[in-house]
């Protein structure tokens, strides 16, 4: 019986034979470089899938993930993912996804003692300070669980803004939106909650950098 470890190999070159069957120049198109016009920053939950969600293919999405998604102006990880996508890659669009149901930020709700992971639930907890008003006045606690998860996806957008890589880019003039969506894991379909920004103007000017 195969252990599935050695399935995941299998399935690999299965996956091979189906590309290359659709099309043989797949793999020796892919090596030879990267053009994605999209950097996804979402949740590293297994059941959020970026490419498969939105039809893509192998290259046409860089990827960074973490617990709830969020944007950290001390994680370098996220911050090279960000430069490397923006200055380098040259991407023209950048989602950061959410998903109804996040562990991250349901654990951010209470106060139980995780782990290591409370140091990083904390910065979704001040999420919650900022929108307190608005979340505490939510009587039925799923639906407040389900906005939390939106309004989190809101200040990533607008902590993406803020950091100095993406104010630089403006500054020189290149295309580049942020956008932030919620995917329903129950139902397939993302929802787009309509806050693009792209250009530094839509900051409040504390954050407005002289570049």
């Amino acid at each position: 019986m195969k252990s599935y470890y050695n399935q995941l190999l299998e399935n690999n070159k299965e996956w091979v034979a189906q590309n290359l069957e659709r099309d043989p120049q797949f793999f020796e198109r892919l090596s030879n470089g990267q053009q994605p016009p999209l950097l996804w920053i979402g949740c590293a939950d297994s059941r959020v899938p970026a490419n498969e969600i939105i039809g893509a293919l192998p290259g046409e999405v860089f990827v960074h993930r973490n617990i709830a998604n969020m944007v950290l102006h001390t994680d370098m990880s996220m911050l090279s993912v960000l430069d490397y996508a923006v200055n380098v890659l040259k991407v023209k669009h950048i989602i950061v996804c959410g998903h109804y149901g996040c562990g991250g930020v349901k654990a951010a709700m209470g106060n139980q003692h995780i782990g290591l992971i409370d140091n990083w639930i904390r910065h979704i907890k001040d999420v919650y300070r900022f929108h307190q008003d608005e979340l505490n006045a939510i009587k039925d606690e799923k639906k407040r669980f389900d906005r939390f998860i939106e309004v989190n996806v809101m200040e990533q957008v607008l902590d993406l803004a803020k950091t100095s890589i993406v104010q630089a880019a403006w500054e020189s003039k290149q295309e580049l939106q942020i956008h932030g969506w919620v995917y329903d894991i129950k139902d397939g379909l993302i929802n787009d909650l309509k806050v693009t920004i792209e250009n530094d103007d839509q900051l409040a000017e504390v954050y407005q950098l002289d570049i």
